[in-house]
């Protein structure tokens, strides 16, 4: 078995707010990635094959509070749920991920030892089509085991108003002169002094204070 590449699908995010601490929330995080692998069978050419992982994260984080509720002309009567009823006033959790990176992986026949999969059967249709193939949430067979490296930044938003000065539009009332300069343009070039650190690095670096490395005029020793 070689590992290939992990690619991540979706993120699920849910909030809820924590009962004993007023104004921080519980963000639950489930990561679903499609893994790629070679399995090879004996001295025949590798087959590619692909699967699903699925990790949970959960965080809390400090979103402040806001008596008023909240609602936006995005919401559809036909897509609302009773979650979406009760908490009208719940921050926004965002998080931002990249591809992780596969840091193992490892081929172990399913036995009663391991951990329950049941939950894995409630797959969104969504991620089930992004494979070629049905997914297998059986007890049979083998099992790949992989353990992944994920970047992502959690973070709560929440819509606030902030006044901020505001002015008309501005038309100019004078014509630009610049076009009409005397000035040399050569002769403005020849007053720019050549940037010789551009071109050969200098010998030592400036610490801005007297304790510098090297002695220079003006810096004690």
């Amino acid at each position: 078995m070689k590992a290939g590449k992990a690619e991540l699908l979706y993120v699920y995010i849910d909030v809820e707010p924590v009962g004993f601490n007023r104004g921080f929330f519980t963000v639950d995080v489930r990561y679903f990635y499609r893994v790629t692998a070679d399995a090879f069978v004996g001295a025949a050419r590798p087959v590619e094959i692909s699967g699903l992982c699925v990790f949970d994260k959960r965080v809390i984080l400090f979103g402040s509070e806001g008596n008023a509720k909240v609602f936006t002309s995005q919401t559809s009567l036909e897509s609302l749920g009773e979650q979406e009823l009760r908490c009208t006033n719940l921050p926004t959790a965002v998080v931002e991920a990249v591809d992780p990176i596969i840091l193992g992986m490892k081929l172990v026949d399913v036995c009663e030892c391991r951990p329950c999969d049941c939950e894995l059967t409630e797959i969104p249709p969504c991620i089930c089509s992004c494979f070629g193939s049905d997914l297998s949430f059986g007890s049979e067979g083998k099992r790949v085991y992989v353990t992944l490296g994920q970047f992502s930044l959690i973070r709560l938003e929440r819509e606030t108003q902030l006044l901020i000065p505001a002015y008309d539009y501005c038309m100019p009332e004078k014509e630009c002169t610049c076009g009409g300069c005397e000035d040399d343009p050569c002769e403005i070039f020849r007053q720019v002094k050549f940037p010789v650190d551009e071109f050969f690095p200098p010998n030592s670096l400036h610490s801005g204070g007297c304790g510098c490395n090297i002695p220079e005029p003006g810096c004690c020793k």
